[in-house]
């Protein structure tokens, strides 16, 4: 046998190891996902398909729970509560986040650069448990929100913000602009610090004022680092259960009931494990749907 033909062989055979080796050190990884991942994902698509209590004997009802999704008001209104609390949890978390994010990134050097990094991360710290207690009492009847507008003369707009049919959805929308304008603003500000200087001074020699920076080079250059923020803000928003369940529990009435408190109750509560199941997998086709344009809209044209 040529000398050559030995070396392929033994060249396949190294690969051959390589690959199952790699594998070898994957295999737990894999097993995991696929256990507490994949397997529960094609159960609750199963699940769909039936009518069930969770307990008892199942009954074979096949698309009728995602007709009956698509037909009944209180679940198509969870789905649509979710969608209002895009704007809250990812419209203004981005936007705010932007002119922070440009304002510390003037002043990175100070202090007070290092301190507004602090206080603006700390949400994120808080676990949404305590964030959603701790909002209840500020915006309650006799809260904080309601002392200071009786201060300043405006008591005539005082109300219990999350028990009312008209403020409760934007109230629990505010809490999630609260938690997540941080996180946003990090890491815009993180984007930021990858900008050349050298841009901004070529701007500036041709006369370019803030304004005109601000559009022209950072906006552009942070188009992955708005993807990231919107995509994580979005999949919070139409995932929301925490702040909700603690904040209101979907009331006054189903004002703020969402998609994942919905999938709560009809799983916990009213035993339709079917109908939870098939919501649940409306939700993640939801996510999808909007988090993948998103990510096709915001990524990088160069590569």
């Amino acid at each position: 046998m040529s000398a050559p033909v030995t070396e392929r062989r033994a060249d396949r055979a190294r690969r051959s190891r390589a690959i199952w080796l790699g594998w070898l050190f994957a295999a737990p990884a894999v097993i995991m996902y696929a256990t507490f991942v994949l397997r529960p994902l094609l159960l609750t698509v199963q699940y769909s398909l039936y009518d069930w209590n969770g307990i008892g004997a199942s009954t074979w009802v096949g698309l009728d729970n995602y007709r009956r999704l698509l037909t009944d008001e209180d679940l198509s209104a969870s789905i649509l509560h979710a969608f209002e609390l895009i704007i809250f949890f990812s419209g203004v978390p981005v936007i705010l986040g932007l002119f922070v994010a440009a304002t510390i990134r003037d002043i990175a050097q100070s202090r007070l650069a290092v301190v507004a990094r602090t206080v603006l991360f700390l949400p994120q710290v808080i676990p949404l448990v305590a964030a959603g207690i701790m909002w209840s009492w500020l915006l309650s009847t006799t809260g904080t929100a309601n002392e200071l507008l009786s201060a300043v003369g405006l008591g005539d707009l005082t109300r219990a913000w999350l028990g009312d049919f008209g403020t409760a959805l934007p109230a629990v929308g505010v809490i999630g602009a609260w938690v997540l304008v941080g996180l946003c603003t990090l890491l815009l500000l993180a984007g930021m610090s990858k900008i050349d200087p050298s841009l901004y001074e070529a701007a500036r020699l041709d006369g370019a004022g803030p304004v005109r920076e601000f559009l022209s080079i950072t906006l552009p250059s942070l188009r992955q680092e708005i993807g990231v923020c919107v995509t994580v803000t979005v999949i919070a928003a139409l995932a929301s259960f925490d702040i909700v369940y603690i904040a209101t529990q979907g009331g006054p009435g189903n004002a703020t009931m969402v998609p994942g408190l919905e999938i709560y109750y009809l799983a916990f509560s009213e035993r339709e494990v079917g109908m939870a199941s098939a919501l649940a997998v409306a939700l993640i086709v939801l996510v999808l749907a909007c988090v993948l344009p998103i990510q096709r809209l915001t990524r990088d044209g160069s590569r």
